[in-house]
């Protein structure tokens, strides 16, 4: 019932250029153009103007964004009792996260949904949290699976509902035959003198680490920087140095690896959130998978305890 140009202009709005409001909604840029377009038109207003080479949205076009996060929750909550009260779920479903959790999550998930309903289209995108927020303003989602703080604010934030999954303990990944591969656990005071890899300058989880030693009064010696765990865990399995990694991160299998739980007074982690537009949660589709997340991210919280620590 909400006019698909006015999803376009959202869309528009969160990302700021024609191409990549055609790449997020999957429409041509063309089509994107005359969509914009014929939504001023018709609305007798001017939502967009040129701006050098691109357009931009007019304060007109700003306000009517902002206010029409009512009309989209309005219409997330009406869908979702429609569907509730017929006992209906809807035909397409789109789940999205970063890659951790489309590996461990989502993949899970979406072959649930497979198995018990076949009647529904799942489809998969990974991406990272702020490219997630652009493609459930854009309907490509319905459900996204993110790291909390990974995503800055957009415009439409407010049409956002953030669930709290599971949080992530950060444990220590360190060569098998270091001398404290095999404790249960360890603390970042025993560890002070090692060489560490982390994540670069500005990373995402560069900040985490940098929180978990300056909870505790120390200055890691950092001597590289890794962008994928793949990596992290090489360096690691190589001897060059130790790691903190999220315990939703298998090291499984990894050659010269191993994982300790890691103890004492502050004890880092990283919150797993859900998000859906606001209004949508209680539709039977999304309240569904949110309770199939928790229970495959506690499944493998329990796992990881029993099978790698």
């Amino acid at each position: 019932m909400i006019d698909h140009r006015l999803t376009t202009l959202r869309t528009f709005a969160s990302c700021g250029t024609i191409a990549a409001t055609a790449e997020l909604t999957g429409f041509s840029p063309s089509a994107v153009s005359a969509q914009l377009r014929e939504f001023q038109r018709s609305l007798g207003m001017t939502l967009l103007v040129k701006d050098g080479r691109n357009l931009r949205l007019t304060a007109t076009g700003r306000d009517l964004v902002n206010r029409s996060d009512a009309v989209v929750v309005e219409w997330e909550r009406t869908r979702a009792a429609a569907l509730s009260a017929g006992q209906q779920t809807q035909r397409r479903f789109g789940i999205g996260g970063f890659s951790t959790a489309a590996a461990n999550l989502l993949a899970p998930l979406a072959a649930n949904l497979r198995v018990m309903r076949p009647e529904v289209q799942v489809g998969v995108i990974e991406a990272d949290p702020e490219r997630c927020l652009k493609l459930l303003t854009a309907e490509r989602l319905d459900l996204a699976v993110i790291v909390a703080a990974q995503a800055d604010p957009t415009p439409g934030e407010s049409a956002f509902e953030r669930i709290e999954l599971l949080t992530d303990p950060l444990d220590v990944m360190m060569p098998s035959a270091h001398p404290l591969a095999q404790r249960e656990s360890v603390t970042l005071e025993e560890l002070a003198g090692e060489d560490w890899i982390t994540d670069a300058e500005g990373g995402p989880y560069q900040a985490l680490f940098v929180a978990a030693f300056a909870s505790v009064g120390l200055s890691p010696r950092v001597l590289h920087e890794a962008i994928e765990w793949e990596t992290a865990m090489a360096l690691v399995g190589a001897g060059l140095g130790l790691g903190l990694l999220p315990r939703l991160v298998s090291v499984d299998r990894v050659p010269n690896v191993a994982r300790v739980r890691l103890a004492g007074s502050v004890r880092s982690s990283r919150r797993i959130l859900a998000v859906v537009r606001r209004g949508s949660a209680e539709s039977p589709l999304v309240a569904e998978s949110l309770e199939t997340l928790r229970d495959i991210a506690k499944a493998i919280m329990h796992e990881r305890l029993l099978s790698e620590i």
